[in-house]
């Protein structure tokens, strides 16, 4: 299995980036998969680290409203080892950060009497939406938005911040990496999402040719650790055949979502397997025919039983471990919402219990997980430290 490992802390003037410093080791020899080959195979597996990867889900976003410079500042200064946005599109082809492209509920555009007649209905992987959509506005628009937080129910403290922040683009994001890394001598990795990846092909806006094109155009993006996710296989398929052998610094990750659902691309295809067929035996030795790893829903890894508990671990990371492939389940989250019934605390839903996501978080390390996705990196930080000093 892969992992990256940790080492040195530093501090910035602005921002304290503390926690694990990512490296990549050499390539070890390629792995065959059972699979028909892709035009080029995935990159050949790393050497094994010491530690699972702190992925930053969106930021720092349980402390920061997500996909801001300040939820990725924070995620960095407590210790993440790769910042993740999720990549959405402008009108003028500028790659931005959001959830989704959808951002009448993480903006304040809704506000915004100038932008009242953007306002459309439309149909994204098979769900009708109104709303107001990147897609629909230049950057020089997006910017003079301001974020908002998602669920400002669970995190009221975020919800104080609101209208603060701007959308960034994927560039700025980068930036914030590549200073952080010139500063401390450490490198903070990418883990960039496609976001409905179909949807925007349709509408003559495909993802796929922006991001390679940015990672072709940035240094540091040519250097240190990316991981690009989809939740559609055809999306990482185009990103092998466009990537090639000349970006051994990139994995691609295939994202699993319920089990009982089918990926849109398969869907807009007539195929009817769903998620839970990828994440069987054969299903993952196909997805290691194109992909480098997966990012199943946690529930496919360790479940949750009758009682809210947590149960025994699956044969998910057995069986993708067998077939080559990194595990990096989402997403870990400190409020007693999300939180497995023994591990939440007194209060309400919003209630965070530090000590039960930690809890958590080390019962999927102790199942032989890659790297965990989390909403608040600090906390993810001291799981993986305790567990592997």
């Amino acid at each position: 299995m892969l992992r990256f490992r940790s080492c040195l802390h530093a501090t910035l003037p602005a921002i304290v980036l503390a926690g694990c410093a990512t490296k990549l080791p050499p390539p070890a020899a390629p792995r065959t998969a059972a699979a028909a080959p892709e035009a080029s195979a995935p990159t050949p597996a790393l050497a094994p680290a010491t530690k699972p990867l702190v992925i930053a889900h969106r930021g720092a976003s349980a402390l920061r409203p997500e996909h801001t410079l300040a939820a990725y500042a924070k995620a960095i200064e407590d210790g993440a080892d790769v910042i993740e946005p999720d990549l959405v599109i402008t009108r003028d082809g500028v790659l931005v950060a959001r959830h989704e492209n959808e951002i009448g509920g993480t903006t304040n555009v809704a506000e915004m009497p100038q932008f009242a007649d953007r306002k459309r209905t439309r149909v994204i992987d098979g769900e009708r939406l109104t709303g107001w959509f990147t897609e629909d506005f230049t950057l020089a628009e997006l910017k003079t938005l301001r974020a908002r937080e998602r669920i400002p129910k669970l995190r009221p403290d975020n919800a104080r911040l609101n209208d603060q922040f701007e959308i960034p683009t994927f560039d700025e994001i980068v930036r914030l990496a590549q200073q952080a890394s010139l500063r401390t001598g450490r490198q903070i990795g990418l883990y960039p999402e496609l976001k409905h990846p179909s949807y925007f092909r349709g509408i003559g806006k495909p993802l796929e040719d922006k991001l390679v094109e940015a990672l072709r155009r940035q240094p540091y993006l040519r250097a240190a650790p990316v991981f690009v996710q989809s939740f559609e296989a055809g999306s990482l398929r185009q990103m092998r055949r466009a990537l090639g052998h000349g970006m051994p610094n990139v994995r691609l990750m295939q994202l699993i979502g319920n089990p009982k659902q089918t990926p849109p691309d398969w869907r807009l295809a007539g195929d009817t397997r769903t998620y839970g067929d990828m994440l069987s035996p054969t299903g993952l030795r196909e997805v290691a025919s194109y992909a480098d790893g997966i990012g199943p829903e946690k529930n496919s890894v360790v479940p949750r039983d009758a009682q809210g508990g947590l149960g025994a671990p699956s044969a998910v990371v057995r069986n993708a471990h067998a077939a080559g492939l990194l595990v990096h389940p989402y997403t870990f989250r400190p409020e007693n919402a999300f939180l497995p019934k023994a591990f939440q605390t007194g209060g309400d839903d919003a209630t965070r219990s530090p000590a039960g996501m930690v809890r958590e978080v080390e019962a999927f390390v102790a199942a032989g997980v890659d790297g965990v996705f989390t909403d608040d990196p600090a906390l993810g930080r001291r799981a993986i430290d305790a567990r592997n000093p």
